[in-house]
């Protein structure tokens, strides 16, 4: 399945200074039992967005119509806890093309870079000025310039680059999942497969 290309994403973003989310808080458990991937981003962060009622937790950010945007700034060691996929699945649902953290565990940071999110790690001085920022003015925007592997808050000028597997960083670039790139080189492999003896 293809996904958005991921190049250059200029956006405001919604600040979540919560460290050690793991991936039961951002999709519970219970509503795992879809196995196609849409309709998670309802229940994203459901247990933090709702009460038992179904009505909105006025104090929980994604409820607070200030802050909006296609980045997701949040604590360190995000995605921690359990392997699942649907927790990148809720996140891309929702809206979120970018999360930025000091730290990413590594089995999210791998499911959010197949379904074409990209987690951006940032030094934990860099990420407390982000927060800085967007405090100041909720319409702050970030640029994350995938190509050029940094992030600017546009306000103020300030950059740091972020590292990412080359791999990975083809396919966010040209909006593919492992499956895309395969075909991408169908002629290539059937190049090859000419050569070799039966």
């Amino acid at each position: 399945m293809a996904y958005d290309k991921f190049t250059v994403l200029r956006s405001t973003a919604v600040p979540m200074p919560i460290e050690n989310v793991d991936t039961d808080q951002i999709i519970p458990a219970r509503f795992l039992k879809a196995t196609e991937r849409k309709g998670f981003g309802d229940n994203l962060f459901r247990d933090w967005r709702y009460n038992n009622d179904d009505t909105p937790k006025a104090d929980f950010v994604l409820n607070n119509p200030t802050y909006k945007g296609k980045i997701l700034v949040g604590g360190k060691n995000f995605g921690s806890g359990s392997s699942r996929e649907h927790a990148a699945w809720a996140i891309y649902d929702y809206g979120f093309r970018c999360v930025v953290s000091s730290f990413f565990a590594d089995i999210f940071r791998g499911n959010a870079l197949n379904i074409g999110i990209l987690p951006v790690q940032v030094s934990p001085e860099f990420l407390e000025k982000i927060f800085a920022a967007i405090e100041a003015d909720p319409n702050t925007e970030l640029e994350v310039n995938l190509p050029k592997q940094a992030i600017t808050i546009l306000a103020t000028g300030e950059s740091e680059s972020f590292g990412i597997n080359g791999y990975k960083k083809h396919n966010l670039t040209n909006g593919f999942d492992d499956i895309d790139y395969l075909l991408s080189m169908k002629g290539e492999i059937e190049q090859f497969a000419a050569t070799r003896p039966f």
